[in-house]
This record gives structure tokens, C-alpha cells and sequence, in this order.
């Protein structure tokens, strides 16, 4: 094909004729100019004579330019002039299609799947072999294989919520050999890219399949100042815009939900935009994740964990601080380590644990009165923790002497251990390394920190198991007992430093996060993770959708760490990590990441992911040509003076008849909407719902009906364009397989005709899906507004007898096998045609066969399909369904009920009768 910038020509011989256009010039001047009119008072006496012989003077040159045009635009247009044609020179050899697979990919996943699927099919039709490798999988070795074998493995690959790494060592183990390679890339540099671009120029030619569209990361969110940070980062750093990050969590009734909102601003050229949140601890500490409104991606997402619940915890000592004695206060070095990482409450006991926190620590604080003690047991029994600490009161009372107190962990020895006392260590004690199983564990022992004074427990038969920390000679140093959903916790010298240095070193702050805390506003380090093991709780797909990780294996903390330093992988997805005391989130931005483009060499062939539309321009141009003729028809009547009076209204009203005969079709179709209507619901499958009136209940009718039309695609044969809305009163039904009706309070009954044309679509096969979106009984009993206007729509309705659908109902195996029909509602019923009895078994064996060919024409229920299904322009979930797992569970069977029903009204009874095959064959004799 011919090219001249983006226009291509099918048949370019024929534009040889342009050349012929100066040619032409003395051959188009064939009409004369008019005679110029002058009154001569003697022309009357030449009245009637006829002058037989007519002499042509010139033509004007705006006649012939006129002229000239026509002609040309008649030569361009049958030299067949294409706009953006698709225009590929035939390649040879293997051809070698790279996917970076990662989380930057999803967003568009569906078109760079198109793009390979096409590059797979082209190479098939010239006879090349080709290789289809995804980069986040740490590909080993490339397989060229036919085109057949890889057009069904194309179409299963999904991008992976990681960035590739290691393709400098991937480059070295391409085969020899000249091949071509396609890289559809994301568009950021990864590890050893340039390596692997290298290896592959060295091997052929590289073609580059980049999207236009910007890549936004959102970072892990941090306390700083009392408020919530957040930030995004995007690239390229182009126009100014905004973007929505939106706070989820569980509502106290334990429903997920938008807990808050930030609006990031990116000025012109800005990479990165931050924002704050002002919340309430309580509000906080519901926090479940972050994510970039209307973004489909890992990178998009970001989880939280106990670094951002700053816990609420009360000191209490056991008089008031002396100013002139700050340093020898009990509490002065549990404020320092813990106001850092936690909200701290003071006042007394009664009145801290109205405040419900999450920790109380008790310094040197020997007893407390039977109201506060009762109270303090109620606390923990729901999950608190009460962590005292040693000192001269406590040791000289008899608390927990003879009898174990319930806000002890340990019964206690009379008199304590002290250097140089009765029961003397001769010199201070060093500590214990911690052993396997303590919440400590993992965590170095200094050797400069050293007790000389302690109080000391009870050998009870549970002492060793109560034991957390010990000193090197075994003495008990920290104990704990678990009270219902909570525990007590003792540590056996003072919280200041009076009897040990343990309050004066790093690893009492340490002690203390991972005892009361367990948090830390900062990205947990590998001192913090070590000597643990992590067991994924939930895990973070590309697209940025939660799950349940399973039975799997737990990871080193050291490991963990690195992970969290690095980015995820394959080894150490992204999710929530649980340990013994604490969750710790695994993210695929880090706080310190940063988006890097790929930089191509110089020469390199980009291509956007969409292909540019080739549009034929040969009827544009004919039709113009013979637009220009008509002119010209009219330009020679008027300069040979033939257009007077009625003859020029009468060639005025021809051309306007021809040109609205030449208009494209499109006017014609807009000038009859009705027209138009028709042929979007003909010439495509089309599932359609009936407008309410009520503007939000429409748009999400039609949310949800384009969400199922996606699984549609993704999952079977049917491809259905995009829902529309029916006015019943207006709009023709029998276009339309399907119809989902959800019902409103108040809903006004149809009118007649209305009626007459639903009454012949129930008749004639249609399928009305009735949802009162209540969870109740269908509104059979009329225990809601919505089921009593669904009893005031039906009576008009020619409906046939109705029955819980039945556990063999070809409903529950036209695609999916189903035993549960859930929306966003799990447990209401549905109702379907009764089955006669000769539904059962007809007297010869044959099943039976209603007019609609099986298909019953109604399905009621009020389980709210259509917010189970709908999903935004993106393809993320508009609505919440039940909680966590569960709820995505849910939201599985609720698209696959809907593709059941889809199926079934367009397949009839197909299904049922594989279920009578056996009978089928015995009836044939076979």
C-alpha cells in the first residue's frame, strides 16, 4: 500500500491521472460565458431571428477550478485512499512477545491481552513460531512454539501484584539465533532492563507496546503530627489533576465501608501529591486499607496494620511525680518510650478504663479496691491488657502472697532479691537470651543492661510456662497469664531506674512496643521481625482484590523484612503477615519507592496499546466528486443565463433532493430515534432493565447489568454490548432476551399497553428477572413496600404458577452448578415457573417442553443482584458484599447465578436435555 502520511492507497496507479489534470484545462472549457445584456432601443427590430452557428469565448477560471476538483477527487477516490491503514511488513523467523505482567499492567490488562492475542494470531497467519513470555514469573527458557498452541494460554495469563526482577540474569539464557521480539511493557524501569533490551536488539528487531495512560502508586500511610499522611505518586508527571484516596474499614456493626476521604492535588509537572487526615483514634484504628478511587491495581492499594493503630494506653503510678525528682519518677520513662507510638491516657483507674484502652500499666501500684478491681477484670476479660511493673510497694505488701490474685500473673516471695540482701546474687544479673515462644524472641540482650533488685515468685507448677523473660541465672524477670481474652503481665523490677538499667537501654522500648503496643509508625525494621515467623492472613492480587491467603507456610521475619525493604515477589506476595502479638503489612509501594519511566534508545518503535482505526476515505471522496459535478451542473446553467425565475428554483430543490440522498446514514438514524433504538438492541445482544423512575436504582440497574455483561465476556461465548434502560411505555421489549426489574416502593403499576406488549414478551420467550431487593420472600407476603408494588405490578401480568425453585431446576446447571442464588442479600428464595407434573416424566419417556422452550418466563427474588454485580467504568466493585472473604465468595456466586440465568434464556432447554440423554438414546434404540 502506498502511503502519504497517514493516508494509504489500495489502487496508487490510478493517481497517475492527477498528473492529466493540466491537460484537461482546454477540455473542460466547454460552456461560454452569458452575452452581456445592453437595451438598445434598435434590438427590437432583431425580435425573432435565430442565430443557427454559437461561438464559445472562455470559461471563468473559478468554473474551471470547480471543474478540476471534481475530476481529481473522482481519480483519489478510486485510487481506494485508506486513513491509518494497518500497514505491517511481513516478518520472518520466530517472533518473541514479552509481558511485564506486573501490578502496573492492570489497569489495562484486558488490552495488552487483545495486543498479544493479536501479535499470537498474525504470526500464525504468516507461519512464524513464537514465544509468549511474562517477565514477572522469573521466565527460565523461551519455548517457540506454533501460533495454535499459544493462542489458549494467551488468553488465561493474568499480571502478577509484583515487579519483575533479575532479567539482566534472565538475558543471558536466550537462545542464539535471530528472532523478532514485541515488549509490552508498563512503561517503568525495572532491574536490568537495559540488559535484557541488549540481549534481545542483538538478536533482532524490538518493537515497544507502551499505555499513554498515567501509573499511580499510592504509599503506605504514617502518623506524623497527630494526623494521617498519605501519599500518591504518578507517572508521567504531566497536567495538573486530583485524586480521591479513600479510607475503608468495618463500621462498628462490621460492615465494610468508607471511613474517610483525602483529596490529593498534583500541580502541572508535580510527581508526587500528600494530603492529611485528621481522625478520632477510634476511627483510625478501624482503618483496613487505602486506595486510589476508580484504580485498578495493587500499586493502587495500600493495607494497613498496627502501625497505624496508635493503641490507646493508661499510666497510673502509685502517688504524684515529684518535679525535683523527674528521673526518679516510675513513670517518667514509660511516657518517653511510649508517646512516640501510642495515645496515652492519665487519671485514675475507675475513670481510665471508662475510656476503654487498649493497654494499662500499673507503676509500683500494689492494691486497688474491689470496685476497681472487679471493673479491671471485666476489661480484660474483653481483651485488654494490664502490664504492672515491680517496686518498693509492692514488694513490702502481701498481694498475691498466700493465694493467687486474679490481676497477678505469679504468686509472690515476701521480701524480694536485692544485692547484698538475705537472698543475695553477690552481683547484679544479666539477662536470659529470650527463648522461642516469648513475645521477645528475636530481640538482642544487652550486655550492659543488668538487675540488682527484683521481686520474686512462687515456684508454682506454672511458673515455666508463665515465664516470657528470665535473667541468666533462670530468675523469673517477666511473667504473664491470660485472663479470658486478655492477659496480665508482670515485670519484676521497677519501671524507673532503681533496680535495674533495663529502663535506661533501647531494648526497654522495644519491650514495651511489643508488649503494649505492638506498633510502630515507621516501616518495621529487621530487629523488629526477626526471630519471628509470619504467616500470611490475606493476600493483595493485581488488581488490587483481597482474599484469604489459605494453608500456607509461614516466612522469617529476616525474610519478611527484606521483602518489605525490596518490594514483594513470588515468594512474598503482598497481604497481611500476622505474627504472635502483632500484623504487620506487606505493601507494593513502600514508603520510600519511587517511579522511574523506562527510558527506550534512541530509534526504538513505540506503540500505544490502542491501534490506530483504518477508515476508507473512497466514499467520502466519490460522494465530494459528485457533489462538486452537481455544482458544477449549476455553475454552467447560470453562466449561459438558463437559470431564471422557475428553472432556478426548480434546480435548486434537485440538488437538495440529491445531496440528503447522499447523506451518511447516520443523519437518517438520528433524524428516527426509534430507528436507532432498534438497531443498538438488533444487531448486538443486549440485556436491558426497566427504568424506575428513581435515578440512582436505574444507574445501578445498569452498574450491575454491565458488570455481568464483563463475566460475560470473560467466562463464555456471549458478548453483550452495554445495558440500556426500557421505558415501558415508549420502547419496544421483543429486541430483548432479558430483563432485569427491580422494584420500588411505590412503584406505579404500567398502563395498559404496557401490559399488552409484557404480556406478549413473557409469551413469546422473554426472561423477567423481578428483584425487590428486600432479601425478603419476594414480596409474596407483602411484608415490604417493595413486595406489595410487586403483588399491585403482577396482577396485570399474565404470570404462570410459581415454585421455590427446585434443587434439579435447569437453573442450577445451564453454566455453573448452583445451589444458592445470593446478591448483595444470601439468604431470600427464588421463585420460578412450576413445573406440571408432566414435567417430571411424559408417558413415553421424553421430557416435557413448554411454548418458551423450557425457559421460564419469570424469576422473582429480593436478594439485590444488580449491587452484587455492578461495577464502575474500571471494573472494581461499586458496593460492598458481606465481609472479607466471605463477602467476595458471595459476590462469586452472585455473577455466576446471573450468568446461569443469561445462559439459560438463551440456550432454552438445551441443558435439561443432556439430563435426558439416557432416555433420548433408549427411545432411538440405541
Amino acid at each position: 500500500m502506498f502511503m502519504i502520511g497517514p493516508v494509504g492507497f489500495a489502487v496508487p496507479w490510478l493517481l497517475a491521472g492527477l498528473v492529466a489534470l493540466p491537460i484537461l484545462w482546454l477540455l473542460l472549457r466547454a460552456v461560454p460565458p452569458a452575452p452581456i445584456r445592453r437595451r438598445f432601443p434598435g434590438v427590437a427590430l432583431l425580435l425573432g431571428l435565430k442565430d443557427d452557428e454559437n461561438e464559445a469565448d472562455k470559461t471563468p477560471w473559478w468554473l474551471l477550478m470547480l471543474r478540476m476538483l471534481a475530476v481529481a477527487a473522482a481519480i483519489v477516490g478510486f485510487a481506494g485512499p485508506v486513513l491509518n491503514p494497518d500497514v505491517r511488513v511481513a516478518g520472518g523467523g520466530p517472533l518473541l512477545v514479552l509481558v511485564d505482567g506486573s501490578w502496573a499492567d492492570a489497569r489495562d490488562w484486558p488490552r495488552r491481552m487483545d495486543r498479544a492475542a493479536a501479535l499470537v494470531d498474525e504470526a500464525g497467519r504468516e507461519g512464524r513460531t513464537v514465544a509468549v513470555v511474562r517477565l514477572s514469573d522469573a521466565p527460565t527458557e523461551v519455548e517457540f512454539q506454533t501460533a495454535d498452541v499459544w493462542a489458549g494460554r494467551v488468553a488465561g495469563l493474568q499480571p502478577q501484584p509484583w515487579a519483575p526482577a533479575g532479567l539482566g540474569d534472565w538475558a543471558a539464557k536466550l537462545p542464539a539465533g535471530s528472532f523478532e521480539s514485541v515488549w509490552l511493557s508498563d512503561g517503568l524501569a525495572h532491574d536490568g532492563r537495559e540488559d535484557l533490551l541488549d540481549a534481545l536488539s542483538a538478536r533482532g528487531p524490538v518493537r515497544v507496546i507502551e499505555s499513554p495512560r498515567p501509573v499511580l502508586a499510592l504509599h503506605p500511610a504514617e502518623f506524623k503530627d497527630g494526623a494521617v499522611a498519605v501519599a500518591v505518586s504518578r507517572l508521567p508527571a504531566a497536567d495538573a489533576v486530583s485524586v480521591d484516596v479513600v479510607a475503608r474499614g468495618p463500621d462498628p456493626a462490621g460492615i465494610e465501608r468508607e471511613l474517610a476521604r483525602a483529596v490529593l492535588p498534583f500541580g502541572a509537572g508535580e510527581a508526587r501529591a500528600e494530603a492529611t487526615l485528621n481522625l478520632p483514634p477510634e476511627l483510625r484504628n478501624r482503618i483496613t486499607r487505602f486506595e486510589i478511587e476508580g484504580v485498578r491495581s495493587a500499586g493502587a492499594v495500600s493495607l494497613t496494620d498496627d502501625s497505624l493503630k496508635r493503641r490507646k494506653v493508661a499510666i497510673i503510678g502509685a502517688g504524684p511525680d515529684q518535679e525535683a525528682l523527674q528521673l526518679l519518677s516510675p513513670t517518667h520513662y514509660l511516657r518517653q518510650a511510649l508517646e512516640p507510638v501510642a495515645e496515652l491516657i492519665e487519671g485514675s483507674l475507675t475513670d481510665v478504663l471508662l475510656a476503654n484502652p487498649d493497654v494499662v500499666i500499673l507503676a509500683d501500684v500494689a492494691r486497688l479496691t474491689q470496685a476497681e478491681t472487679d471493673a479491671t477484670l471485666d476489661w480484660l476479660e474483653k481483651g485488654g491488657l494490664l502490664l504492672r511493673f515491680a517496686g518498693p510497694r509492692l514488694a513490702a505488701s502481701d498481694v498475691s502472697r498466700m493465694t493467687e490474685d486474679p490481676l497477678m500473673p505469679v504468686r509472690l516471695r515476701e521480701g524480694g532479691r536485692t544485692v547484698g540482701g538475705a537472698m543475695s546474687w553477690g552481683e547484679p544479673k544479666a539477662l536470659a537470651p529470650f527463648v522461642e515462644g516469648s513475645p521477645f524472641f528475636g530481640l538482642p540482650t544487652p550486655t550492659d543492661v543488668t538487675v540488682k533488685a527484683q521481686v520474686l515468685a512462687q515456684p508454682d507448677p506454672e511458673l515455666a510456662e508463665r515465664t516470657i523473660a528470665a535473667l541468666e541465672d533462670g530468675t523469673p524477670l517477666v511473667t504473664r497469664k491470660v485472663v479470658g481474652d486478655g492477659q496480665v503481665v508482670l515485670v519484676h523490677v521497677t519501671a524507673n531506674a532503681e533496680w535495674s538499667t533495663l529502663p535506661l537501654s533501647g531494648l526497654f522500648v522495644s519491650m514495651l512496643e511489643r508488649l503494649a503496643v505492638s506498633t510502630r509508625p515507621a516501616m518495621p525494621e529487621a530487629a523488629d521481625l526477626a526471630g519471628q515467623v509470619w504467616v500470611p492472613e490475606v493476600v493483595l492480587d493485581a488488581y488490587g482484590q483481597l482474599s484469604d491467603a489459605g494453608e500456607v507456610a509461614g516466612v522469617e521475619g529476616a525474610d519478611l523484612a527484606a521483602a518489605i525493604a525490596s518490594g514483594p515477589a513470588a515468594a512474598f506476595p503482598p497481604g497481611l503477615y500476622a505474627g504472635p502479638d502483632r500484623r504487620v503489612a506487606l505493601n507494593v509501594i513502600g514508603a520510600e519507592t519511587e517511579l522511574l519511566a523506562a527510558d527506550w534508545p534512541t530509534g526504538t518503535v513505540i506503540e500505544g496499546l490502542e491501534g490506530q482505526t483504518a477508515q476508507s476515505l473512497k466514499a467520502g471522496f466519490l460522494s465530494g466528486a459528485l457533489g462538486l459535478m452537481l455544482l458544477d451542473i449549476l455553475a454552467a446553467l447560470w453562466v449561459a443565463g438558463r437559470l431564471t425565475g422557475l428553472g432556478r428554483r426548480a434546480a435548486m430543490l434537485a440538488v437538495v433532493v440529491l445531496v440528503g440522498g447522499l447523506a451518511p446514514q447516520a443523519r437518517a438514524q438520528e433524524a428516527g430515534p426509534d430507528d436507532d433504538f432498534a438497531l443498538r438492541a438488533t444487531t448486538e445482544v443486549v440485556l436491558a432493565h426497566v427504568l424506575t423512575g428513581d435515578a440512582e436504582i436505574d444507574r445501578l440497574a445498569d452498574a450491575g447489568l454491565r458488570g455481568l455483561g464483563d463475566r460475560l465476556w470473560q467466562r463464555t461465548t456471549i458478548e453483550p454490548a452495554l445495558p440500556v434502560g426500557v421505558d415501558l411505555e415508549r420502547d419496544e421489549l421483543a429486541f430483548f432476551p432479558f430483563l432485569y426489574w427491580p422494584i420500588t416502593a411505590g412503584q406505579a403499576a404500567p398502563s395498559a399497553a404496557a401490559y399488552d406488549k409484557l404480556n406478549d414478551y413473557l409469551r413469546t420467550g422473554g426472561m423477567i428477572l423481578f428483584d425487590t431487593r428486600d432479601a425478603d420472600v419476594a414480596g409474596f407476603g407483602g411484608t415490604t413496600p417493595e413486595g406489595q408494588a410487586l403483588q399491585k405490578i403482577a396482577a396485570g401480568l399474565d404470570i404462570p404458577p410459581l415454585e421455590q425453585i427446585p434443587a434439579d431446576h435447569v437453573l442450577t446447571r445451564t453454566f455453573y452448578l448452583l445451589q444458592e442464588f445470593p446478591g448483595r442479600h444470601a439468604q431470600g428464595p427464588l421463585w420460578v415457573e412450576a413445573a406440571p407434573a408432566a414435567a417430571e416424566e411424559a408417558a413415553d419417556g421424553m421430557p416435557f417442553r413448554n411454548l418458551n422452550d423450557g425457559v421460564t418466563p419469570v424469576v422473582i427474588g429480593g436478594n439485590d443482584w444488580a449491587a452484587a454485580w455492578a461495577t464502575d467504568d474500571m471494573g472494581a466493585p461499586l458496593l460492598p458484599v458481606g465481609r472479607g472473604f466471605a463477602g467476595e465468595r458471595q459476590r462469586e456466586m452472585s455473577y455466576r447465578f446471573g450468568i446461569n440465568l443469561i445462559m439459560h434464556v438463551l440456550t432454552g432447554n438445551y441443558k435439561s436435555d443432556q439430563v435426558h440423554v439416557p432416555a433420548l438414546l433408549e427411545r432411538l434404540g440405541q
